[in-house]
């Protein structure tokens, strides 16, 4: 009831009517997996500098329709971060703006559900760019990786201490670490994370 009253209240917020399509119910079989990359863990202060995202229907994830944007940082990136994401300021001299990627973005997510693992930090810094624009949140059903695998461990060792590291995951269901650390390859890797709890789990 709460999450009905809040999609309602989002939608009321929505400054363009070109985009009342991402409040339509979602009748497919794909999920979009993404991932961002950022200049920090501060959802208030830090920016956006790239998002990578894959579709996935059913068992099959689809990287022929992959989606990777860089995006100008509204801040300097510190040392720090860089050593994290590899992304240093000549390789933003022709990102788009942060506008242009949201905008591209939602194009590409349409009203499908999404999915990631520490998926409501990705959403929030997403949202810093939305909410001042549409004057919306993202409205798309959310699946948080972890919290299956949380699901799916807790079921087998009911009062454990699970580990939820993405990297534990990983290694846990035996699937390969890709090569660069990057929003496009974080994303497929969760996107495989998905698939086989979804199947553990018989999700729908």
């Amino acid at each position: 009831m709460f999450e009905h009253f809040k999609r309602v209240w989002n939608r009321r917020g929505l400054k363009d009517e070109s985009y009342a399509w991402l409040f339509e119910p979602y009748t497919g079989d794909e999920v979009v997996v993404f991932d961002t990359e950022t200049t920090g863990l501060n959802t208030k202060k830090d920016a956006i500098l790239s998002i990578g995202a894959v579709k996935v229907k059913g068992d099959r994830i689809l990287t022929s329709e992959s989606f990777e944007i860089f995006l100008k940082p509204s801040r300097v990136i510190s040392t720090e971060s860089i050593k994290i994401h590899h992304i240093r300021p000549c390789d933003l001299e022709h990102a788009h703006t942060p506008l242009e990627g949201v905008e591209k973005f939602l194009k590409f997510i349409g009203n499908r559900p999404l999915v990631g693992y520490y998926l409501e930090f990705d959403v929030a810094m997403v949202n810093r760019l939305l909410k001042p624009w549409l004057g919306i949140t993202l409205p798309n059903k959310q699946v948080e990786v972890s919290g299956l695998y949380f699901d799916k461990k807790i079921a087998l060792i009911p009062q454990g201490n699970i580990d939820l590291r993405f990297d534990t995951i990983l290694r846990d269901l035996k699937i390969p670490r890709m090569g660069q650390h990057n929003a496009l390859n974080d994303a497929i890797m969760t996107a495989m994370v998905y698939i086989k709890l979804k199947n553990t789990l018989k999700l729908h």
